[in-house]
């Protein structure tokens, strides 16, 4: 017994996987654009990753953190192949999906690549798309806000203008009921009495 030493041998010792690999390289067929070399240190990994996980799920059909962490753990080297990483995600895939999600993912990355802030440009799109509509959305809440203090403005004076004309009404009825109480008809028809005998 070996002591400190283990038997066998890795997939990187051993010729089998490696001509696998060679064949598979050969017969796939990959998505258009994985020929671009890709920094990964140019790039913010964190600002494609909710994509990632996002789209990886509805391929799938649900969530699947392994698939999920894996594809991340790929992209951590410096230099990553994205051959080997569309052969390796066939497994989990399917041919098709495979290449189709290797095709976009390296296109964000490409994008991600060429841009100052490490971002791809179709995201940063989205966002102003994002900011934008918020944007219309405040200005029309504010819009909304200001027609509904003008109604209940109008509302107000409405409401003041009839107490207003119910005031006066009111006081016209007043003033009529005191004016024939006080009238010299009523006076006069007093004292023209005769008196009780």
């Amino acid at each position: 017994m070996d002591a400190g030493f283990f038997r066998g041998t890795s997939t990187d010792q051993d010729n089998r996987f490696a001509n696998k690999q060679k064949k598979l390289l050969k017969s796939m067929k990959f998505a258009d654009g994985l020929s671009v070399k890709v920094d990964m240190r140019k790039i913010q990994l964190d600002t494609i990753k909710p994509w990632i996980s996002k789209r990886i799920t509805e391929m799938l059909g649900f969530e699947d953190d392994v698939v999920i962490a894996f594809v991340y753990n790929s992209l951590e080297e410096q230099f990553p192949d994205p051959k080997v990483l569309q052969i390796n995600l066939t497994g989990f895939l399917n041919g098709k999906n495979s290449r189709i999600f290797l095709g976009e993912l390296w296109e964000h990355l490409a994008s991600a690549q060429d841009n100052d802030m490490g971002i791809p440009q179709v995201f940063l799109e989205e966002k102003k798309e994002e900011i934008r509509k918020r944007q219309i959305e405040l200005e029309e809440m504010e819009k909304l806000k200001e027609v509904e203090e003008r109604r209940s403005r109008s509302k107000s004076k409405e409401r003041k203008k009839e107490h207003k004309k119910k005031d006066k009404k009111k006081s016209e009825r007043h003033y009529r009921r005191r004016s024939r109480s006080r009238s010299p008809r009523s006076r006069h028809s007093k004292s023209n009495k005769s008196p009780k005998r």
